[in-house]
């Protein structure tokens, strides 16, 4: 019955879908057998189940969310990250709330995420699929999160990525997948019309009803999957047999080695599966079903009653018996009359759905026992040629013996021949189609079956079925030749009889002696068939409709096993081809997507031999591409943590594209959100390489590392006030892509504490690089803290808390030299921190004069400037391993290379913070400035080559390569006392903005800085010593200057600072340290200004003092 005209009463959605099996024992309680007939006509439900619906609803989402904790219970916080979150949002909410906070809650809540969050959209390249559409589009839609798909309260995607997880963790088999995933999507469907009850507005019902119908037409499609792959062979038939055989069993020996036969055998189950479950769910949901009849009802009570008054109408029949109707040419009373198309209506249901028995049942309880007998056929039993009907029916003596007696197959050939005639008489007379129907099934009669079939399943179901039939029935008369007299007489006994009017009853020719009217409606092979429903005359219009449904057309391409027709339409619905005339076509239904993405995942596991191979490339690409499109639609709808299962069965560079867009666009979102996204990637896919069936995590996470540093195009359209503020923004998103190395993998992970230690390692050696850039963008004296190199210092303070005993154990990313360099950073920008702060207040005290500043004030600002001095001081002076010291004596790996490379991306920048935008004339004059501060020797000896270009992708960015030869100390052995060697020195001075022959006051601000030993145009290794070479040349003079301004500041109001002084003029001054040969000559200008200034003041200060004395 159609699906969508049902009327339900209003229910509470509900998750779970548990009370489903119980719910079969309400109706039958609520229900009186005397009322069943108004049940049946008007579709009344009864309201007293609503109760407990909703009682079972509740408990079950209960359930379903103890089961989900439960599946997260193997560690509550499995990252400190995660646990910092949860009380860092704890107290926002306090403070949203009103709630009173303490100082340090509150001070707790002061981040800088907020402050500097600059949430950039990303552009992803267009590399999922050479020659498939690109589903970058996709996933900068999916950044804009549009409104989300109800799942109707349900975690239908979470069940699907569960029971497909199972299956490949081979829990259980993918035939047990397929009839899960069925029964989902029938559980799924039946709350989606729970729900639809009028609750909502009416486009809402309607759309919540449409998707309840795909998903039952999905369940159908994972039905016919099961029957077709799934459902296993039955061969044995052994202990059923008998000698001599029977037409049952040869039918059943011939559909079991014949494959076109069997095909439809399946089919025609599948069909009646499909039926027996829609008889079933009317039962249970409307509270009627097929045979809810009154007992007696098919006796005909008021034909009787109008035969008794002898009322002498000529339309009604004057007996009662069954062939009344026909032999008299004559009509039951109306009410009669419907009531018995109204049973007959049922019987073609119940033979629709194969429940024969019941149907038999039914005709015997409204006291038609002679229909029964009529639908049992000739011996019975059902006919079907099918190994369980054979082996329920068992050893059929008595069909032995008829036809030991008639011949083999005579009663069954004999009667379908009356099953023909009486369909023919029937319709000629116009004595009900449903009547003529049920004839036409036993006989292959599609002229009189394809009418009452208002559905494709039901027209599908008519014509295989007869054109199984004709084959069993041809085989059986080809194997045992029949004397063709025996059909002439059963022609000639019909054509006897003057009712049956123009009937040509001939045989046709040859072995069959079928009908010719028969056999002529039968297709040739099962795409004729198809043709033939989408064609055929006798077919309604709503069949041919039907055929146009996507799941139709599905379903057609796997009986026709046409797998690169199912491709190509799944990837038409699913995701397109970018071209333009698709530009504006909607993506795919969200079930269809997902539905999609779990059947090419079947098809590869059920698909062997022949058929994948042939289909092997095709079935990989476009396969990839809808579990790429269904993936970024589960990651738009926030579930991420569903991901992994399907990411991991891509090809690896696609599993790996994706993950990293993922984390991209999640950059700045929630630990919680990062931790999903990490969890799903390292539980599914391998740590390190090897697999080269799956992607795995370390490409994964080198990727989003590299991608984080680079220069994105159209990442800036601003002023060039801003361009700067902008760049220092950005930082902070290459500090926060680091993040992704400080969560903790889950303790249920192999080897988790490995994994650990392995992800802090290349924490800290990404770190150092971000370091040295940060480093270099913070030389400027301004107020303004970097924040990047802060935000690095918070994601690795806790995971460096931990034990280091099993870090310092790996061989590989020189953990203890990196460990070293990252305790010098944190000393370095604890030291930036400590002058930014003193900045910030000697800027405030500048407002007014030092006479005016009140004791605390002044308290205050020499307090700041000690502490930033004395710290500053400490490092400087470090005694055994002084700041960045691993520069000295850095030799170089086993790289035999004959060239250093050193490769950056930069700003000019002003003096005045405001960035410069470059053009030919001055990325030419900066090339010649290079080139001069080199020295022409050096140029020459070192075959130094310059190239500076503007940055295609930032209109404020130039990219600058410089090449050298490597010589001896510098590239080949241990480097000696050069500081970064000779592209190091050339690069400090554009970075101080000291570059002789350029712009007086433009600098470089780096944003991107790489050095390598190159071999013959190709990366062999890191060139670190030269970056941190760089480094030394910049940071430690401009810290040295640093000291000096404080102590200008300090002479004006503290006495005690004439030790620091000294201490700081002997350490630039030592022999040992040679930290002079790091300042250029501006920068030792600096420094006797500042020396000036402060002996000037330190003076003034004494005179003063003295003329205070002297009163």
């Amino acid at each position: 019955m159609d699906m969508e005209t049902e009327e339900n009463n209003n229910r509470e959605g509900g998750q779970s879908s548990s009370w489903l099996s119980d719910s079969n024992q309400l109706w039958p309680d609520f229900v009186d057998p005397s009322d069943r007939e108004q049940y049946r006509r008007y579709r009344k439900r009864s309201s007293l189940g609503s109760h407990f619906l909703v009682q079972e609803k509740s408990s079950a989402n209960r359930l379903e969310a103890g089961a989900l904790n439960d599946k997260n219970a193997e560690c509550v916080y499995p990252s400190p990250a995660l646990f910092l979150e949860d009380i860092k949002q704890e107290l926002e909410v306090s403070v949203a709330q009103g709630v009173q906070v303490s100082p340090g809650a509150r001070y707790s809540l002061t981040t800088k995420k907020g402050a500097y969050s600059d949430k950039r959209s990303s552009q992803l390249d267009n590399t999922l699929l050479t020659g498939t559409q690109s589903s970058q589009s996709f996933l900068k839609a999916a950044k804009q999160e549009p409104e989300e798909v109800s799942d109707s309260g349900e975690t239908t995607f979470s069940r699907f990525e569960a029971i497909l997880d199972s299956a490949l963790q081979g829990f259980i088999s993918f035939a047990d997948l397929i009839l899960q995933f069925e029964t989902t999507c029938r559980e799924v469907s039946e709350l989606i019309r729970e729900e639809a009850t009028g609750r909502h507005r009416i486009i809402e019902d309607r759309l919540m009803r449409q998707k309840a119908q795909m998903l039952i037409d999905e369940a159908a499609t994972w039905s016919l999957l099961w029957y077709l792959f799934g459902k296993g062979t039955e061969d044995n038939l052994e202990d059923v047999s008998v000698c001599p055989s029977t037409s049952q069993q040869e039918a059943c020996e011939f559909v079991m080695t014949d494959l076109t036969a069997q095909l439809c055998l399946r089919i025609v189950q599948w069909l009646e599966g499909l039926a027996y479950k829609a008889v079933d769910l009317d039962k249970k949901v409307k509270g009627w079903y097929a045979g809810s009849y009154l007992h007696t009802s098919g006796v005909w009570h008021q034909t009787q009653r109008l035969l008794r008054k002898k009322a002498g109408n000529a339309t009604i029949v004057h007996h009662v018996d069954f062939d009344a109707t026909t032999r008299e040419q004559t009509k039951l009373h109306p009410e009669d009359q419907k009531q018995e198309q109204e049973l007959l209506e049922d019987v073609w249901v119940l033979l629709r759905a194969g429940r024969l028995k019941e149907a038999c049942e039914l005709c015997r309880s409204a006291g038609q026992a002679w229909r029964a007998g009529i639908l049992c056929g000739p011996c019975g039993f059902d006919p079907c040629p099918s190994v369980e009907e054979l082996q329920q029916t068992g050893k059929n003596r008595t069909l032995q013996a008829i036809e030991l007696e008639s011949g083999l197959g005579y009663q069954r050939r004999l009667w379908k021949w009356a099953s023909f005639c009486a369909s023919e008489k029937i319709a000629q007379q116009d004595g009900g189609r449903y009547e003529a129907a049920i004839y036409a099934a036993q006989c292959s009669n599609l002229r009189r079956l394809l009418p009452v079939c208002r559905d494709w399943e039901s027209a599908c179901w008519a014509m295989v079925k007869s054109w199984l039939d004709v084959q069993v029935d041809s085989e059986l008369a080809h194997l045992h030749q029949e004397n063709p007299d025996q059909f002439k007489h059963t022609g000639d006994a019909t054509d006897g009889n003057d009712t049956l009017g123009d009937l040509n009853m001939e045989g046709s020719s040859g072995p069959d002696a079928w009908p010719h009217q028969v056999l002529d409606q039968q297709p040739r092979d099962l795409q004729s068939l198809f043709q033939k429903l989408h064609s055929e005359d006798l077919v309604p219009e709503s069949v041919r409709r039907g055929c146009k449904e996507q799941h139709r057309q599905i379903q057609i391409c796997i009986m026709l096993e046409d797998a690169s027709n199912l491709l190509d339409l799944l990837r038409a619905w699913i995701a397109p081809p970018n071209d333009a005339n698709s530009a504006s076509r909607p993506y795919g239904h969200p079930q269809m997507i997902r539905f999609g993405a779990h059947l090419v995942l079947v098809l590869r596991h059920v698909l062997g031999g022949d058929a994948m191979d042939v289909f092997r490339e095709k079935l990989q690409l476009i396969g990839d591409l809808i579990l790429n499109t269904y993936a970024i639609f589960l990651f738009s709808q926030k579930r991420e943590e569903l991901v992994g299962v399907y990411a991991s069965q891509l090809a690896p560079y696609l599993c790996v594209e994706l993950y990293v867009n993922m984390m991209e666009l999640r950059l700045n979102d929630r630990v919680h959100v990062k931790y999903k996204i990490f969890r799903s990637a390292i539980q599914y896919l391998p740590f390190f390489p090897g697999d080269t069936t799956k992607g795995c995590v370390s490409d994964i996470l080198e990727r989003v590392l590299i991608r984080s540093r680079e220069v994105r195009p159209g990442t800036r359209h601003m002023k060039a006030e801003d361009a700067g503020e902008q760049h220092r923004l950005e930082s902070l998103e290459k500090a926060t892509a680091v993040q992704w190395l400080c969560l903790t993998p889950p303790a249920s992970i192999s080897d988790s504490e490995l994994l650990k230690a392995e992800l802090l390692a290349r924490a800290l050696q990404h770190s150092n690089i971000l370091f040295r850039e940060f480093a270099l963008i913070s030389i400027w004296r301004t107020i303004k803290m970097p924040v990047g190199a802060h935000m690095l210092l918070s994601y690795l303070a806790e995971p460096l808390k931990q034990p280091t005993e099993l870090l310092l154990s790996l061989e590989q990313h020189n953990v203890s030299e990196n460990l070293q360099e990252f305790e010098d950073w944190r000393e370095y920008y604890a030291c930036d921190a400590l002058y930014r702060n003193w900045l910030k207040i000697e800027i405030d005290n500048e407002e007014v004069s030092l006479l005016e500043l009140s004791s605390e004030e002044r308290e205050k600002a020499i307090v700041a400037a000690r502490q930033a001095l004395n710290t500053s001081l400490s490092l400087l002076g470090r005694k055994g391993s002084p700041w960045l010291s691993g520069v000295q004596g850095m030799q170089q790996e086993t790289v035999e290379s004959e060239w250093l490379e050193l490769h950056g991306f930069a700003l000019f920048r002003l003096s005045s913070g405001e960035c410069l935008q470059p053009d030919a004339t001055i990325c030419t004059a900066l090339t010649s400035a290079l080139y001069f501060s080199a020295g022409e020797v050096v140029t020459t000896q070192r075959q130094l080559s310059v190239d500076v270009s503007i940055c295609t992708g930032d209109k404020y960015c130039i990219e600058v390569v410089l090449r050298c030869l490597a010589v001896k100390g510098d590239g080949i052995g241990p480097c000696i006392g050069e500081d970064g060697g000779l592209l190091a020195s050339i690069m400090a001075a554009a970075f101080k903005g000291e570059l002789e022959r350029f712009q007086v006051g433009v600098a470089l601000e780096v944003f991107q800085l790489d050095a390598w030993y190159d071999k013959e145009g190709s990366q062999e290794a890191p060139a670190k010593f030269i970056v941190l070479g760089i480094c030394r040349r910049c940071c430690i003079p401009e810290l040295i200057l640093r000291c000096m301004h404080i102590l200008v500041s300090l002479a004006d109001l503290s006495d005690g600072v004439l030790e620091n002084h000294t201490e700081l003029i002997e350490l630039i001054a030592s022999p040992d340290s040679e930290l002079h040969h790091l300042f250029s000559q501006q920068q030792l200008q600096d420094f006797l200004l500042f020396e000036r200034e402060f002996c000037v003041r330190r003076m003034e200060a004494q005179e003063d003092k003295s003329v205070d004395n002297a009163y």
